[in-house]
């Protein structure tokens, strides 16, 4: 449990309280924070020298004073293994965040693991195996040697290729560098697995395949270039909702005015007209509100679009703009090649792409001199192109995302100050690991294990029961596989190890699947899984990891991990030596070899092991040396190290110099085709309803650690799925009504929320939500390089109840607000 409000005061935190520093490891934009931990039996006192702020506590303080704390701000954990008071409050002198303190990282501290105060009591404590036909907890050695022998008997039996592997590919929470380096190195260091799948798409590979393509990273601005900006687009992505404090401390004081001092030190003069800001998706979003409220709806345009037509629009911006010769002629030419070529395979004329789009010929030719038009005086505009989910995730991805990257090249956004193109991000990252060892388009993993193949699947920190498309057949076909190896478990003395192996291995064979889950807390998919090992995450191990201006920052440890859970560097350490030691012993040793390096005694050997050989800069930075820099950190990449400092690189392309062998951005073809997929298509026709999707402020991801949670579980019980009134009304639904959402594809629920700004039709459904999970009704379709789209998805809706009792206490109200 968490939500611990029925507190009526607070510890004052001493003056000799341990301080560590801290990133807050939800979402991508990485909120500096600061924690302090003392011992059980102390606390500080009023006066200024008693207290570790400085301040004299007898008097009265103003509201957030830098000694107030809130009670989520709150815990008593395990440090050393002895209770201690833990404190975890948001620092002002972050540049990220100033201060500010979001939904999610505001409740780090009550987010913890305490047996004293009873929060996070579901955490995994120890190994857990199949035995007696329930989950039972051993020791790590007893688990390992179980998972080594099976997937070692598999491997010899069926092949390398027989084993899958599901992994986060992320930092923050579920990885950092230090752990997607152990599990790379495992996975396609030693075993060069090709039947790998990421924690929200079923392959290997990249969302942003074509910037890449394009040698455009696509993390390559930095934050101030949202306060720098003439013009903010915003493609697919609600900032307000998912990137809270970016929104807030860095896109807010342009659209307010108070950046202006800012922009003239940067470019010599005040700017002749203030901050626009496009927004480009099918429903109004609080970020569209929050805009409107504060710059004025005359700065404000938003481009209500056809769902899965972003591409058209771009296309017709691109043509408009060159054809107005109102690009950056000398950028292309010294930075970029087959500029005409695109402009030519991707002609979209205005009306054409106002017929496809639902927007007006109007619309597109303002917004587009929005982004391109010079100033007075003939100054080129600064756009920021920012985009997320609703791209990425979108009709024909590959292609679209090409083309916003296409419009930033022409106009000479790339590289320089107030611009940049780049995703919003959902995590932070935190990547280092050997190549892929597969092909491109890498495989199909939920394809291939429906279809049975594969003996054993390995799984870290994701649960694709929930975050997966075509869940509902996924799970039917996962518990399936996974149930004939427990049943035959089941018919076999645990202790008798040889025995259970031959049993094991027998099962397979008849279609079963071994599977073993690394988590911190029990997941759905765990549920179906043999062996569950016990993770720790930020806080309870030093962890690295980037936010998504590339700011690379140490959260050092401040507590123990719960029981014997580890890092999971250590745990994929652990496996790889159980691995060389079974194959030792079976006489293996050339392939036993594989698996040498892996003698880590803790994380920073992980951490030094991966980051200098994968990381530019790379050895320029130590823990030493981050934890020097504070919550500021440095953007990668580091490119020396001086005055104790690490010097990084505050944008990427500032040479125009990019990621390709010729150093040139490459423009590309990106023509308009429209719905991507043959399923889509009959979907659209067969079922009344868009069944959108995306994220709520309240809910970190698939909301994992928030299922025992009442501050959140209380407010969203069910996913929602936002409605148009008059839709509710043909369907008899009122406020909070439980309604089945359905398709050929499977069927999910949610309650019913009436939103009078959604569009008639079109429904918006939280996703990836435990209790209503919004994939079970999305088709397999993925594009030609294997990136899910969850975004275009038809079904029907109809009653199943009255509003449940655990949702009639909510409130149904607009989430906009207005200045009164």
């Amino acid at each position: 449990m968490a939500y611990k409000r029925q507190i009526d005061r607070l510890p004052i935190v001493p003056r000799d309280a341990r301080e560590f520093n801290v990133v807050c490891h939800y979402c991508i934009v990485g909120c500096g924070y600061k924690a302090y931990t003392w011992p059980i039996n102390k606390q500080g006192g009023a006066a200024p020298d008693e207290n570790k702020f400085g301040v004299d506590l007898s008097k009265q303080q103003q509201a957030e004073a830098a000694a107030w704390y809130a009670p989520s701000m709150y815990n008593i954990v395990r440090q050393n293994g002895e209770d201690v008071h833990l404190v975890i409050k948001p620092d002002e002198d972050c540049v990220v965040n100033s201060g500010l303190a979001s939904i999610r990282g505001a409740r780090m501290a009550e987010m913890s693991y305490s047996r004293a105060r009873n929060t996070q009591l579901q955490r995994l404590t120890n190994p857990m195996v199949w035995r007696y036909g329930q989950m039972q907890p051993t020791s790590w050695d007893d688990a390992l040697d179980l998972v080594a022998r099976v997937t070692v008997g598999v491997i010899s039996e069926m092949g390398e290729d027989s084993l899958f592997v599901s992994a986060y590919d992320h930092g923050g929470a579920g990885g950092g560098y230090e752990n997607t380096w152990g599990t790379g190195k495992l996975y396609f260091g030693a075993l060069k697995v090709k039947n790998i799948r990421i924690h929200n798409r079923p392959a290997y590979n990249s969302e942003v395949h074509a910037s890449r393509d394009m040698g455009v990273d696509e993390l390559n601005n930095c934050y101030e270039d949202a306060e720098l900006a003439d013009t903010i687009v915003a493609v697919g992505t609600n900032a307000l909702e998912t990137q809270t404090n970016y929104f807030l401390n860095h896109w807010l004081p342009n659209l307010r005015g108070a950046t202006v001092a800012k922009k003239k030190a940067e470019f010599g003069s005040a700017p002749d007209d203030p901050v626009r800001i496009i927004v480009v998706d099918p429903r109004r979003t609080v970020t569209v509100n929050a805009c409107e409220v504060e710059a004025g709806k005359d700065r404000v345009m938003h481009l209500a679009i056809n769902s899965g037509t972003d591409l058209a629009l771009l296309n017709a911006w691109f043509t408009y703009i060159a054809e107005k010769g109102w690009i950056d002629r000398a950028f292309i030419a010294a930075s970029t090649k087959n500029f005409d070529e695109a402009l030519a395979a991707n002609k979209m004329s205005l009306e054409e792409a106002a017929q496809i789009t639902g927007l007006t010929v109007d619309q597109i030719r303002r917004s587009a001199a929005w982004i391109a038009e010079p100033k007075a005086g003939g100054a080129r505009r600064r756009a920021m192109f920012a985009y997320e989910k609703g791209l990425i995730f979108s009709n024909d991805n590959y292609r679209t995302n090409g083309a916003l990257v296409n419009l930033a090249l022409a106009t000479g956004n790339i590289g320089r100050p107030g611009g940049g193109c780049v995703r919003m991000g959902g995590h932070q990252e935190g990547y280092a690991r050997p190549d892929y060892p597969g092909p491109r388009p890498a495989h199909y993993v939920d394809k291939l294990l429906i279809a049975g193949k594969g003996g054993v699947h390995h799984i870290w920190g994701c649960d694709h029961y929930k975050t997966t498309l075509n869940a509902f057949k996924f799970k039917q076909a996962y518990k399936k596989r996974t149930d004939i190896v427990k049943d035959a478990m089941m018919s076999a003395p645990y202790g008798d190890r040889a025995r259970m192996v031959k049993t094991i291995m027998a099962a397979i064979k008849k279609g079963g699947l071994f599977a073993v889950d690394v988590d911190i807390v029990p997941s759905q998919i765990s549920q179906a899984c043999h062996v569950c090992l016990p993770a720790a995450t930020s806080g309870e191990m030093n962890l690295t990891s980037m936010n998504g201006e590339r700011r690379m920052r140490l959260t050092e440890r401040y507590m123990d991990p719960p029981g014997q859970a580890l890092p999971d560097c250590l745990i994929a350490a652990r496996i790889a030596k159980h691995m060389e030691r079974v194959l030792r012993e079976q006489g293996k040793n050339k392939y036993a070899d594989r698996f040498k390096g892996f003698d880590w005694k803790n994380e920073e050997d992980a951490f030094l092991d991966g980051y200098h050989q994968q990381n530019k800069g790379g050895r320029f930075v130590t823990y030493e040396r981050l934890r020097g820099m504070g919550t500021n950190g440095f953007q990668e990449p580091a490119v020396a190290f001086e005055d104790g400092k690490i010097i990084g690189s505050k944008r990427l392309y500032a040479d125009g110099k990019f990621d390709t062998e010729d150093g040139k951005a490459a423009f590309m073809p990106t023509k308009w085709r429209g719905l991507q997929f043959a399923d889509k298509r009959a979907e659209r026709k067969r079922w009344p309803f868009l069944i959108n999707s995306g994220r709520t402020n309240h809910i970190w991801q698939s909301a994992y650690l928030d299922q025992q949670n009442d501050f959140v579980m209380d407010r969203w019980p069910y996913p929602f799925i936002e409605m148009n009134p008059q839709d509710m009304a043909e369907l008899k639904l009122e406020a909070g009504d439980l309604v089945e959402v359905y398709n050929d594809n499977g069927s999910t629920q949610a309650i019913a929320y009436p939103t009078p700004t959604a569009k008639r039709k079109h429904t918006f459904m939280l996703f990836g939500y435990p209790s209503g999970v919004q994939g079970n009704v999305v088709a397999p379709g993925v594009n030609e390089l294997l990136i899910p789209n969850f975004k275009q998805t038809w079904g029907a809706i109809r009653k199943i109840a009255e509003a449940p009792e655990g949702v009639r206490h909510l409130t149904f109200k607009s989430m906009e607000y207005a200045l009164a």
